[in-house]
């Protein structure tokens, strides 16, 4: 059985647990806590950053990114019509270019804030950055959450999924991002029926159920979390 180093409320970690999901994995979780840069952890993954995969052989593989593609190459042939980075070049360059908007630039301009202040400043000690929160940073994360709804809007306007007419890693990558923000309350739905529609789709499938039960101690999530129908 392989082993997946997570962080609950990790938007990279929640792609990786989703594309598991998706393919029928069921690894062991160990969750780890990255500001504690905890010896046993950095000797797999020196940069102490989640998530990290360890496959039984003892490989470690680091990274959401790396580790969709190190999916993709070993068990990503055996999906047939369910593998999450289509066959096409043309194709699998929309999804990678998704992915990395989704993995880097959401996570950067929204998420990261979100997650960061709101989340985990509360389990950090002073020394690692933790405190009160940065209301300027959650003031920007919030404003620039709308222009990322309306384009997810923008693109469901002409596709099925976000990067064609299979579900895929940008769909994942978007959900589990929307995920964390979603719980913390912060996503207008409200601004785009387009875009939430095609989330209701996406929290629906069964392999999003593990995540809708994730809690963050002491904070209730927002009432619709975990509502299919919203």
């Amino acid at each position: 059985m392989a082993t997946l180093h997570h962080s609950p409320f990790c938007p990279h970690s929640r792609f990786v647990r989703l594309v598991l999901a998706e393919m029928g994995m069921e690894p062991a979780l160990v969750e780890e806590r990255p500001w504690e840069r905890r010896d046993a952890f950095l000797l797999i993954n020196p940069a102490g950053t989640t998530p990290v995969l360890v496959e039984q052989t003892g490989l470690a593989v680091p990274g959401a990114g790396i580790i969709a593609e190190y999916l993709d190459e070993t068990r990503g042939l055996g999906l047939n019509g369910r593998r999450l980075l289509p066959n096409g070049t043309t194709a699998r360059v929309e999804v990678r270019r998704l992915l990395d908007w989704f993995l880097v630039k959401f996570d950067s301009e929204v998420t990261g804030y979100l997650v960061t202040e709101k989340i985990s400043k509360r389990f950090m000690t002073s020394a690692v950055g933790g405190g009160p929160p940065d209301m300027n940073a959650i003031r920007a994360a919030r404003a620039n959450v709308r222009y990322h709804l309306k384009y997810i809007g923008y693109l469901m306007g002409h596709r099925k999924w976000l990067a064609g007419d299979d579900l895929t890693y940008a769909d994942l990558a978007a959900a589990a991002h929307l995920s964390c923000v979603d719980y913390l309350g912060d996503v207008p739905w409200d601004e785009d029926e387009t875009a939430k529609d095609w989330y209701a789709r996406v929290k629906s499938r069964p392999s999003f159920r593990a995540l809708l039960g994730d809690r963050v101690p002491g904070m209730a999530p927002a009432d619709h979390y975990a509502d299919l129908d919203f």
